[in-house]
């Protein structure tokens, strides 16, 4: 799948502007409980990677979320940002943010272990529970 180039995107005040160099249009969603609990439901992550510019940083809060990842948003308006990897500092970012992105796919589910039966998504993608989730990290732990 071709990656998008030069995307914008913004909060919902206006207070930040994010430029990224490079999407990658497969974005995945996450079932866990601390993702359901910030977004109202699973949430919908497109990586970005580490070419990823703020204007309006000092809007911009983090909050340390797991032992690998941040997530930021924006201190006026609450928009959720991102999802940010301490290891490398790569960036995923909820997919609503972006509307001129072409060819989006989902391409995996984490904690589908932990995903509430009142809901369900018809696409056929790898899965990884909770446990292999943390196997994965644990590396970067």
């Amino acid at each position: 799948m071709k990656k998008s180039v030069g995307s914008k995107a913004s909060c919902l005040c206006g207070s930040i502007t994010i430029k990224v160099g490079e999407i990658d249009p497969k974005f995945t969603v996450c079932h866990c409980s601390s993702c359901r609990k910030w977004g109202g439901g699973p949430l919908f992550m497109i990586p970005c990677g580490t070419n990823v510019e703020f204007e309006g940083r000092q809007f911009v809060k983090e909050y340390d979320s797991s032992a690998w990842a941040t997530r930021g948003f924006c201190s006026n308006c609450g928009t959720h940002l991102f999802s940010r990897f301490k290891k490398n500092d790569s960036y995923n970012m909820p997919v609503g943010l972006f509307h001129d992105i072409a060819g989006l796919e989902m391409s995996m589910q984490y904690f589908i272990d932990l995903k509430p039966e009142y809901y369900c998504f018809s696409n056929e993608t790898p899965k990884m529970t909770e446990k292999e989730i943390f196997a994965h990290f644990a590396s970067e732990i």
